[in-house]
C-alpha cells in the first residue's frame, strides 16, 4: 500500500508555493507549506495546511498555538524529571533513568535548604540573576512550607517543592523564549519558532539547569533588536550576561554588522545599556559580599576541562602532552583556549565581512555561539539547548534540526552512562566509547554550520531571505546600506 504522507507532503508544499505567489509578503506561511520534514509529519493530523484554509482566525492565533505547544514540551520535560524529583536517587536511579538535574543537589549544596542568602552567606558558583532566581525560589519554598504547616496547602518535603518552583518559573521563562524567538521570527515566519516549542533536546535539558532564565533573556534581545529597541536589547542581554555569560556573545554578530552597514550609534547604545545594567545588578552585590560574588568567575577560570570538550580529549588521548599523566582532571591554560575562541570568531568575522550580501543576524548570532561551544573548556550538555531558538531563526529546516538534536540527546545519554562508572562500572560506558558519541555530536554541529555557510554565501538558498525582506532580524540595519570589504564585491547573487 502507498504511504499517505508522502503525496500530502508534495502537495501541501506545492500548494504552499502557489498559494505564496499570489499572496503579500506579509502573508503568515505554515511551516506545512515550506518543509517537506514538517508536512510529512503532518499525516498524523490529516495533512499539510490546505491553500485556501482559514488562517490567523478565531482565538487560536499562531503564537497561543505555539505557546501551547511549547507548554506541552515542558510537561514532557517535567515528566522526564519526575523520577528524580524526591532526591532519593538510590541505585544511580539520575543515571539509569536519565532524570538528572542539578536542581534537586544544589537544593542542599548551595545552603538553600539552611536559609543561607546566596553570595553572603554562601559563594554560589552561578552569576549574580541564577543565584537570585534560586533565592526567591527557595523563600517560595518556605513560603509554602509555612503554609503547609497551618493546613492551608499540602505538606511536602521542601527540596520538592524546591524543584516543582523551580520547574515552573523555568517554564515561564521557555514560553517566554518561545514568544520572543516567534516575535524575532517576524509574523511571516513566526511558525519557525515551533522547532524551539517542540525540540527534544528541550525535553531533557529544560530543568536541567537554570539556563532557560539567560535564554528568555537572549531570545527578547534579538526580538527588541528586531523592533528597532536598541536600548531594550541592550539591557535584555545585559540581565541575560548576569544570569549566564553567553548572551554577551551577541555583541559579536552586532558588531560585525555594524562595521559592514557603518551603523555604529544603535550598537554603542544598546553596548551601555548592557553594561550599565549588568552592572546595576552585580555592583551592589560585589561590594557588599566580594567574597561569595568572585566565586563564579574564580571557579570557571580553575574548573578543569569538561568530558564533553576536546581539550579533555586532547588530555585524556595524550596525557603525557597535556598536563601530567597522573592527573585526573586537566586545566587547560586559559590563554590557549583564548585563542581557540579569537580564531573560530576571527572566521566568523571574515565571512560576515566579505560575503557579497550581508547576513543576518540569527545567522551569525548561531555561528558565535557555535563556536563558543566547540572551543569551550567546560560545554555541559543542557548549553547546547542555547543554540535551540538561534537555530529556529538562522536555518528554520526541521530535518536538519531534529537530526542535530538527536545527537545532543544521544550526548546526554551516553554522558550520564559514563558517569555511571562512579557507582557500578559494569552497567557503565567507556570515555572512549563517550567520545564516539562527542564526536559524532560534534560532526552534526559543524554540518549545520556548513549549511548555514553555504546559505550566507548563496542567499538564493536561504528559505528566510525574500526579495522585500532580506533579514526580519535586522532591526536597525534594515535601511542601512550594505559595504562589503572592497575585495568582495564581484558578485551579488539575488536574495530570493
Amino acid at each position: 500500500m502507498t504511504e499517505p504522507s508522502v503525496p500530502a507532503a508534495g502537495v501541501g508544499i506545492a500548494a504552499g508555493r502557489a498559494a505564496d505567489a499570489d499572496s503579500a509578503d506579509g502573508e503568515v506561511r505554515p511551516p506545512t507549506w515550506q518543509d517537506r520534514t514538517a508536512a510529512r509529519a503532518s499525516a498524523v493530523v490529516g495533512g499539510p495546511l490546505g491553500r485556501y484554509a482559514r488562517r490567523d482566525a478565531g482565538w487560536w492565533t499562531p503564537l497561543r498555538v505555539l505557546l501551547a505547544l511549547g507548554a506541552f514540551t515542558l510537561l514532557l520535560g517535567y515528566g522526564e524529571k519526575l523520577p528524580c524529583a524526591d532526591g532519593q536517587w538510590v541505585a544511580s536511579k539520575q543515571y539509569t533513568h536519565a532524570c538528572y538535574s542539578d536542581v534537586i543537589p544544589l537544593w542542599g549544596a548551595e545552603g538553600l535548604a539552611s536559609g543561607a542568602v546566596p553570595y553572603r552567606d554562601h559563594a554560589v558558583e552561578y552569576p549574580v540573576l541564577t543565584g537570585g532566581f534560586m533565592w526567591v525560589t527557595a523563600e517560595l519554598t518556605r513560603g509554602w512550607h509555612a503554609l503547609a504547616e497551618d493546613g492551608l496547602v499540602p505538606g511536602q518535603d521542601q527540596g520538592v517543592v524546591f524543584g516543582v518552583l523551580t520547574c515552573l518559573l523555568l517554564s515561564v521563562c521557555g514560553l517566554l523564549t518561545v514568544a520572543a524567538t516567534a516575535a524575532a521570527a517576524g509574523r511571516r515566519r513566526q511558525w519557525d519558532a515551533a522547532i524551539f516549542a517542540l525540540s527534544p533536546l528541550l525535553v531533557f535539558h529544560a530543568f536541567s539547569n537554570w539556563d532557560l532564565l539567560a535564554m528568555a533573556f537572549a531570545s527578547g534581545a534579538l526580538w527588541a533588536w528586531a523592533r528597532n529597541r536598541p536600548v531594550a536589547a541592550g539591557v535584555l542581554i545585559g540581565l541575560g550576561t548576569a544570569a549566564k555569560l553567553y548572551p554577551a556573545l551577541l555583541f559579536v554578530p552586532l558588531a560585525l554588522l555594524a562595521y559592514r552597514s557603518r551603523t555604529w550609534r544603535p550598537v554603542c547604545w544598546a553596548a551601555i545599556a548592557a553594561a550599565g545594567c549588568w552592572l546595576a545588578v552585580n555592583l551592589p552585590v560585589a561590594l557588599a559580599w566580594t567574597a561569595g560574588w568572585k566565586e563564579f568567575y574564580t571557579f570557571s577560570a580553575d574548573r578543569p576541562a569538561e568530558a564533553s570538550t576536546f581539550w579533555a580529549m586532547l588530555k585524556h588521548y595524550y596525557p603525557h602532552t597535556f598536563g601530567s599523566a597522573a592527573d585526573s582532571g586537566w586545566t587547560p591554560p586559559g590563554i590557549a583556549v583564548a585563542l581557540c575562541l579569537l580564531a573560530a570568531l576571527a572566521a566568523v568575522g571574515w565571512l560576515a565581512l566579505t560575503t557579497p550580501v550581508r547576513p543576518r543576524l540569527a545567522q551569525l548570532a548561531f555561528l558565535t555561539v557555535t563556536a563558543f561551544l566547540l572551543t569551550t573548556k567546560v560545554w555541559s550538555p543542557q548549553y547546547s539547548i542555547w543554540l535551540v531558538p538561534l537555530l529556529a531563526l538562522a536555518r528554520p529546516r526541521w530535518r536538519t534540526a531534529l537530526l542535530w538534536q538527536a545527537s545532543e540527546i544521544a550526548v546526554w545519554i551516553a554522558t550520564l552512562l559514563w558517569l555511571l562508572g562512579g557507582s557500578d562500572p559494569n552497567k557503565a560506558l567507556t570515555y572512549e566509547a563517550l567520545t564516539w558519541v562527542l564526536l559524532i555530536r560534534d560532526a552534526a554541529l559543524l554540518v549545520l554550520v556548513a549549511l548555514i555557510v553555504r546559505e550566507i554565501r548563496h542567499p538564493e538558498r536561504d528559505p528566510v531571505r525574500t526579495a522585500g525582506q532580506p533579514d526580519p532580524g535586522a532591526g536597525p540595519f534594515a535601511a542601512a546600506p550594505d559595504r562589503p570589504l572592497p575585495a568582495t564585491t564581484r558578485r551579488q547573487p539575488a536574495a530570493d
